[in-house]
């Protein structure tokens, strides 16, 4: 029974550090990962409009912005929608992954036994014993408590909406996303404008 034991916790141990180096390694490219393709009428031709979403992916807007581009595509077929998650600034972003480092360090620490305040000095000898005595559940503390700390870092609350690159709706300003109606009325005064423009006599061209 013992030995049986000791098999489990092995297997949490490196199911543990997997997907801890693979959240520290493959993060860089997940925001490309995450995002959905744009759709692109006629290429090679002028591609029409574009309204692009910059939304916080840890706060769960992408389902929000699949909904909206499902939306999009249907009413506005000549409008190319493009998608992609909004960084956080750079110092959180930096911590962040400072802290998947640190993350990933406690983990191999603990399940090697490597005692590392020995080395800094820090009076937490007891506290360490008892992390590499009962390892599963010091590994799933650092793990969990890390992931939720990093998550909080990366967390923006934000659904910016742009339309050829200018502004048009900020949920960081409003403190809302647009319902439908109202992101069909923005798009439709821009299309009238830019159709406006275009015809404007002595337009340049």
């Amino acid at each position: 029974m013992a030995d049986n034991f000791k098999y489990y916790c092995f297997g949490f141990f490196i199911l543990f550090f997997v997907l801890s180096a693979r959240e520290l390694f493959v993060h860089s490219e997940s925001n490309n990962v995450k995002e959905i393709p744009s759709t692109k009428v006629g290429s090679g031709l002028f591609l029409g409009p574009t309204l692009k979403f910059r939304y916080c992916y840890s706060c769960g807007y992408q389902k929000a912005f699949q909904e909206y581009y499902t939306i999009l595509q249907q009413k506005y077929p000549e409008i190319i929608v493009e998608g992609e998650n909004y960084n956080p600034s750079g110092l959180s972003m930096i911590i962040a992954k400072a802290l998947g480092v640190i993350k990933v360090a406690l983990i191999v620490c603990i399940l090697s036994g490597i005692n590392i305040l020995q080395y800094t000095g820090i009076p937490l000898q007891s506290c360490w014993s008892w992390c590499v005595d009962n390892k599963l559940y010091s590994c799933m503390m650092v793990f969990f408590l890390s992931n939720a700390l990093e998550a909080q870092l990366v967390s923006t609350g934000a659904f910016e909406i742009s339309f050829n690159d200018m502004p048009v709706w900020s949920k960081l300003e409003t403190g809302r996303i647009p319902q439908p109606p109202e992101l069909f009325q923005i798009i439709d005064n821009n299309l009238q404008f830019q159709t406006t423009v275009e015809l404007k006599p002595g337009f340049a061209k």
